[in-house]
């Protein structure tokens, strides 16, 4: 077997119905810090702190799940390594896996998404230090 990639859970993304509710619960109730409106969970691996994004369903467009009327869930991300990046884009297209990517620069991370079986989306996720200032 070879060496696992996955470093760290990176966030769980939450769809939500009323955002400013939601965000006092996991403030107040769970008692996580917010960071932008994002309850932050932990200090997190290699520059991606750990938070449950949660986003406002009504400002959201161009979801894809399984019924994004329903579900609250959004996305799974992990922490991956920048060194692995490119290596683990190729493996994910290798398996015939469909690899979408984007970079994050107001957080300075750069990301590959691919779904699972079940259509949840899966992102992986770096922190990259030249990514606010490379473009």
């Amino acid at each position: 077997m070879s060496e696992r990639k996955i470093k760290a859970l990176g966030e769980i993304a939450l769809r939500v119905n009323d955002l400013d509710l939601m965000q006092e619960f996991y403030e107040k109730v769970i008692g996580l810090e917010l960071i932008q409106r994002f309850p932050k969970a932990a200090e997190g691996y290699a520059g991606h702190t750990q938070i449950v994004a949660l986003f406002d369903r009504k400002e959201q467009t161009g979801f894809q799940g399984l019924s994004a009327a329903q579900t609250t869930v959004d996305h799974f991300a992990f922490t991956i390594a920048l060194s692995d990046y490119e290596a683990e884009k190729r493996r994910l297209e290798a398996l015939g896996l469909k690899v979408s990517v984007a970079e994050h620069t107001w957080v300075q991370w750069r990301s590959l998404y691919v779904r699972d079986p079940e259509g949840n989306e899966v992102e992986l996720v770096c922190y990259d230090p030249t990514a606010a200032t490379n473009r």
